[in-house]
């Protein structure tokens, strides 16, 4: 029974908790060189930026969309088997949620062509994502046993899980093409560190009443998990040089593959703007120390079976190994090391944003200037206040994830902006959310953090995520 505590715990809060971040507060936040990262389209008017390595772009995302740590580790007074069976087993299904995403920028930059309406950007980050469904039936099945569930059947499909780690490499380009619209594109090589998956299994068990013995079992079983870069790192563990075999895999001594971002601009009016994003359409090809496990085939036994007249001679002998092997016989364990192709995680981003207020700038503090006039300052025209209404998508293995997200922004001159958000999604339809920039000459501060009103009670939050950085930024556009 501690196993199978165990493995339930660790399903929910060591493997971690949902979806890709959403980084719905960073997004159209135009004052910070990162919101080219979840749109390669949006209106720089940055001369040059360089990020601080390492703290440039920091963020990090775990949630649940139903399940939270005081649901089984409160002091309620409760029993722990309880709360395990009533808050666990009996609400959480198959299409429930655990994962958690994180992202590092190792460095990153931009600088402006020699055209003014061309800006390009560059950089590495590191990114580690999984995401794991609740393995309802795999859960019933090792914290109660098949012991009394006639015709039942524990459905094995329930299992899906799917994680990697990867260095992303990009170089892109943002062009304003004409009188209000902007394009972007940008182009990654991924070198994958580690990865795994286990996402189209199939099959069932299930105990239906035997001819021989009381019981039949059947299994019936086409099961498939994939990985990569384990082998390696394993052996590098024990030799004590993991750090050196990690680095060389994140320099494209590990598994390779290419992707491709793009984003776009575009002023229906003079201070209305509709914007778009797709990113991550790619994929890696994993062929460097690969290892695929498949569990395949269906067998139906009724348990040792001992003919006492035929077997009384010979009752020494190790029937539960017989079993064991007939049983490996039909449903054959294999493993191979052939190569595999993973895609990822693409993510669809879209908007509309309104600019009201007077406009922010150095001689145009006090005009009642168009989008289109002329800059004093070198940098894009900037309005007091901005609200948005903006749509994020990202596929999965049991479909999309969708989220829906409303915005306030607001400037104080040219050296702070704070921005609001509302977030409604499967996980929380309480998601305030909180954006401070500030900008200290060259400096450029930025930090944020969404689900603000669960900081109350952290252990009783299905959400949480934050993103911070640090960059120097040249504004102006010669």
């Amino acid at each position: 029974m501690r196993i199978a505590f165990g493995f339930i715990i660790s399903m929910l809060f060591g493997v971690g908790f949902a979806h890709a971040q959403n980084k719905q507060i960073l997004y159209d936040f135009l004052e910070i060189p990162q919101s080219l990262m979840v749109n390669p389209g949006v209106e720089a008017d940055f001369k040059w930026y360089a990020g601080v390595p390492t703290i440039s772009g920091l963020s990090g995302y775990a949630g649940s969309n139903r399940a939270v740590l005081s649901d089984v580790f409160a002091n309620d007074g409760l029993d722990f088997n309880d709360k395990v069976r009533d808050r666990l087993l009996g609400r959480l299904t198959e299409r429930d949620e655990l994962s958690f995403n994180v992202q590092e920028e190792l460095f990153s930059g931009g600088f402006r062509s020699n055209d003014p309406d061309v800006f390009y950007s560059f950089g590495a980050y590191l990114e580690a994502d999984n995401i794991n469904y609740w393995p309802k039936d795999y859960a019933f099945l090792l914290f109660d046993g098949n012991a009394g569930q006639l015709d039942r059947r524990f459905d094995l499909s329930d299992l899906k899980w799917r994680g990697s780690l990867v260095n992303v490499f990009h170089f892109g380009v943002n062009k304003k093409i004409k009188r209000g619209l902007t394009l972007g594109a940008r182009a990654k090589i991924y070198s994958g560190i580690l990865d795994y998956s286990s996402t189209k299994n199939r099959g069932y068990l299930v105990n239906t009443e035997g001819q021989n013995n009381i019981l039949a079992t059947t299994l019936d079983a086409n099961l498939r998990l994939r990985s990569s870069g384990f082998g390696e790192v394993r052996d590098a563990e024990r030799e004590g040089n993991i750090s050196s075999a990690l680095l060389k895999r994140a320099l494209f001594g590990g598994d390779l593959g290419l992707g491709l971002d793009f984003g776009f601009s575009y002023h229906l009016s003079e201070r209305t703007v509709l914007t778009g994003s797709l990113l991550d359409l790619g994929f890696i090809y994993h062929s460097g120390d690969v290892y695929t496990y498949d569990l395949n085939g269906s067998a139906t036994v009724e348990g040792i079976e001992i003919n006492v007249l035929e077997d009384f001679a010979n009752l020494n002998r190790d029937f539960w190994q017989d079993l064991v092997d007939e049983v490996e016989e039909l449903i054959p364990f294999g493993t191979s090391n052939k190569g595999y192709i993973s895609f990822r995680p693409t993510k669809l981003y879209g908007s509309i944003r309104h600019d009201f207020g007077k406009p922010i700038g150095n001689s145009m503090e006090n005009c009642d200037c168009t989008i289109t006039a002329s800059r004093s300052s070198g940098r894009d025209l900037r309005y007091r206040n901005t609200v948005a209404a903006q749509l994020y998508m990202i596929n999965r293995p049991r479909g999309p994830q969708i989220a829906l997200t409303a915005s306030y922004l607001r400037r104080f001159g040219n050296f702070m902006a704070i921005k609001g958000t509302y977030t409604a999604d499967r996980f929380s339809y309480t998601n305030l959310g909180l954006g401070l920039n500030l900008q200290a000459g060259p400096l450029n501060i930025y930090f944020m953090a969404d689900n603000l009103l669960s900081y109350r009670n952290i252990a009783a939050s299905n959400y949480g995520s934050f993103q911070l950085g640090l960059n120097i930024i040249s504004w102006g556009k010669k």
